[in-house]
C-alpha cells in the first residue's frame, strides 16, 4: 500500500484545491503532473510561513477579483449569445470539436470579457452545429450561465 504525499497548491486545481491548500494526493499524481507544472510544491513542516503567506497575498487579490468576477459575470449574462463559426460537413458535425480557448477567444472579442479557458465548464464535448448552455466559474462560489451557437462556416 503506497503512501499519500502531502503537497501544498500553489494554484487552483480543479476537485482537488485552491491555492494555499494542504492536500494528500498520490505519489504518482504529485511527481507527475502537480509537481512539473507549478501547481504545487512539496509540504514540509518550514513551509507554512510560504502558505501563511501565499493566504495573505490571495485575500487582498480575492477582494479585487470579486469585484471583476461580478463585472463580468454582468457582460456574460447581457445581450445574444456567443457565435463560433467552425468548418462542417452536410450533416451539421463539424469537423473536430469547439475548445474551451476558441470559446475564450470568441467571448473576449464578442463581449469585451476575459476569461480564463480552464474556468468553462464543458458537459459534452461540443462535435456539432447548434446552441450550447456551459457555465463559466468566474469566482470561488460564483458562476455565470454562458450560451453558445455554433454555426457552419460559409
Amino acid at each position: 500500500m503506497t503512501q499519500n504525499t502531502k503537497v501544498v497548491l500553489t494554484h487552483e486545481v480543479a476537485k482537488l484545491g485552491n491555492a494555499g491548500d494542504v492536500v494528500e494526493v498520490r505519489p504518482g499524481y504529485a511527481r507527475n503532473y502537480l509537481l512539473p507544472r507549478r501547481l504545487a510544491m512539496p509540504w514540509t513542516k518550514g513551509s507554512q510561513v510560504e502558505i501563511d503567506r501565499m493566504k495573505a497575498a490571495l485575500a487582498k487579490k480575492q477582494i479585487a477579483s470579486m469585484e471583476v468576477a461580478q463585472a463580468v459575470q454582468a457582460k456574460l449574462a447581457e445581450g445574444d449569445p456567443v457565435l463560433i463559426d467552425a468548418k462542417a460537413g452536410a450533416n451539421g458535425r463539424l469537423f473536430g470539436a469547439i475548445t474551451t480557448a476558441q470559446i475564450a477567444a470568441a467571448v473576449k472579442e464578442q463581449k469585451g470579457a476575459e476569461i480564463d479557458k480552464r474556468k468553462i465548464v464543458i458537459e459534452q464535448p461540443i462535435k456539432s452545429v447548434g446552441t450550447y448552455q456551459l457555465t463559466v466559474r468566474l469566482f470561488e462560489e460564483l458562476t455565470s450561465p454562458l450560451e453558445v451557437t455554433v454555426r457552419a462556416e460559409k
